[in-house]
């Protein structure tokens, strides 16, 4: 099974290279903020613990999270793999998600980490900030805190992949379809 976190930081291309990733390897798309939103609409019992805690201004426990996360890894029946968007953003939850998945017999295949710097992280959120309307997109006050939240509090993720030699940095600036070509090459290596 095949099994990638996709790292980097706001405004890297995660998004765009998760969609061709997850059409070509058949990958199911775990992002934890669509996960959050459908569970909280559904009304569900994590979902209304979830949403204890939003409206508290406060983060979701890595529990509750995970929990959450299982639940869609148990719905799918037989996949070829997962590709995780927006999780683990820490060093626990990636010790979490590997107990979910060797419960499961299976693992984190790699980490594919779109490496940009952050003067260009800056120029493409603006210019996303514009032709999206994303207000956090548009401020650079915000856009720097962003950066600033990931560099400190998600970068050491990449330790904790490097430590089990799953980490694969990708230069994230170029064409499109060139980046694409380069997460595959790692993916075909596998």
């Amino acid at each position: 099974m095949l099994n990638i976190v996709l790292f980097g930081p706001p405004g890297a291309g995660k998004g765009t290279q998760s969609a061709k990733l997850i059409e070509k390897y058949q990958l199911v798309h775990l992002s934890t903020g669509d996960i959050f939103r459908a569970n909280i609409k559904g009304g569900t019992e994590l979902g209304v613990l979830a949403k204890s805690f939003i409206d508290q201004g406060k983060l979701v426990p890595d529990e509750v999270t995970i929990g959450m996360l299982a639940s869609e890894v148990n719905k799918q029946s037989d996949p070829k793999g997962f590709i995780f968007d927006g999780f683990p953003r820490t060093s626990a939850q990636a010790e979490a998600l590997d107990k979910l998945l060797e419960s499961k017999n299976t693992g984190i295949s790699m980490m594919l980490a779109l490496e940009v710097e952050e003067e260009e992280l800056r120029k493409r959120l603006l210019i996303r900030g514009k032709d999206s309307g994303r207000a956090d997109d548009q401020d650079p006050a915000v856009i720097q805190k962003r950066i600033d939240v990931y560099n400190a509090e998600t970068m050491p993720v990449k330790g904790y992949y490097s430590g089990q030699n799953k980490y694969k940095g990708i230069p994230g600036v170029g064409e499109i379809d060139t980046i694409f070509d380069a997460l595959c090459v790692e993916i075909d290596r596998a």
